[in-house]
């Protein structure tokens, strides 16, 4: 293990993938607006308020080596799948830089977040700046109106998910009303599995892999994301702050609606847990009684088995093995971290 939590093996694909694609990534946001581009630089962790160099601790880089494995994996030519990581990373930026506005959240990624650091209206800017780049990206090259096919269809489903998310707030905890475990699943493919099922096929679209190769990928990616959420749904009640970089139980001071906690809600401790969550209960009392109710060990079985549906979707098409190989690393690795 790293220092992170990540296994050697996907620890060293991170790091192979992530030396491809920022050379390109930092030259696509120099072509920015100065103002929004050093907000973008900002949020990658590049530099501090006002432009300084920084080195700030950025994110893994999952999705950027989704799309450069999974062209690689395809056959298609590797400027195809740095492309493909390029947007898709600009993507993720844009819509962390909304989400944060959205949800109320003034850090990321250990210091203030855009719309903290530099207001809302400017955080908005740099995150529309940053999809307007993603776009361009894919349109820059020869396949490009297949990458913005699949990256536009990936927004949608997105969009949609989010929308579901911040509606599960004003639903009841019990009754006719209540979110079920099936409602998030849905929720969780569209909002974190679109772009995940996104990046691994749309290397592959853009450099023309067959229609069976790209939608195989597509489905890896979607069943990973899910998976992925609900491990960070389990790492926020019960995580290591050390390894996740997070407050331990802020979800659940927050009472969002977590699938460990929708889990425990459909079983006989509903009631007892529904009263809990309605009251000003300590946030350890009540990620305890969702333990005791099952929602945790349920949720960690769900993440396996939807693990095992990715590496599944990708038995039945050809691959390059080498890079199919580093794909299932970080596949097994993603989904399975810490819980």
């Amino acid at each position: 293990m790293t220092a992170l939590g990540t296994p050697v093996g996907a620890a060293r694909v991170l790091d192979r993938c992530r030396a491809l694609v920022r050379p390109e990534l930092a030259s696509a946001v120099d072509g920015l607006h100065p103002w929004a581009g050093e907000m973008a630089r900002y949020a990658f962790g590049w530099c501090e308020v006002g432009g300084a160099p920084a080195a700030a601790p950025g994110g893994k880089g999952v999705r950027q080596a989704l799309a450069v494995l999974g062209a690689e994996a395809a056959g298609v030519p590797a400027r195809d799948g740095v492309a493909a990581a390029v947007a898709v990373e600009l993507v993720h930026m844009f819509s962390l830089l909304h989400d944060d506005i959205m949800d109320g959240d003034a850090d990321r990624r250990r210091r203030p977040a855009v719309w903290k650091a530099y207001g809302t209206g400017p955080a908005v800017l740099a995150g529309d700046a940053l999809f307007a780049l993603a776009v361009e990206t894919l349109a820059a090259r020869p396949g490009g109106a297949a990458g913005v096919r699949t990256l536009s269809a990936a927004l949608r489903d997105l969009v949609g998910g989010q929308a579901d998310d911040l509606l599960f707030a004003s639903r009841p905890w019990t009754g006719p009303g209540r979110v079920r475990p099936e409602e998030y699943r849905r929720m969780a493919e569209r909002k974190t599995g679109a772009l995940l099922g996104c990046a691994a096929a749309l290397g592959a679209a853009l450099g023309g892999a067959p229609a069976g190769t790209v939608a195989a990928l597509d489905l890896a990616g979607r069943r990973l994301g899910v998976a992925f959420q609900i491990v960070d749904d389990v790492l926020g009640a019960w995580g290591d702050p050390a390894v996740t970089g997070k407050p331990v139980h802020g979800d659940l001071r927050e009472r969002k609606k977590t699938f460990p906690v929708l889990l425990a809600l459909a079983t006989p401790a509903a009631p007892r847990l529904a009263a809990l969550l309605e009251s000003q209960a300590d946030p350890a009392t009540v990620a305890a009684a969702v333990e005791r109710a099952g929602g945790r060990a349920a949720a960690a079985a769900e993440a396996d088995r939807l693990l095992r549906d990715a590496e599944e979707a990708l038995d039945g098409v050809p691959l390059r093995a080498g890079a199919a190989g580093d794909l299932r690393t970080l596949i097994a690795s993603l989904a399975r971290r810490a819980v």
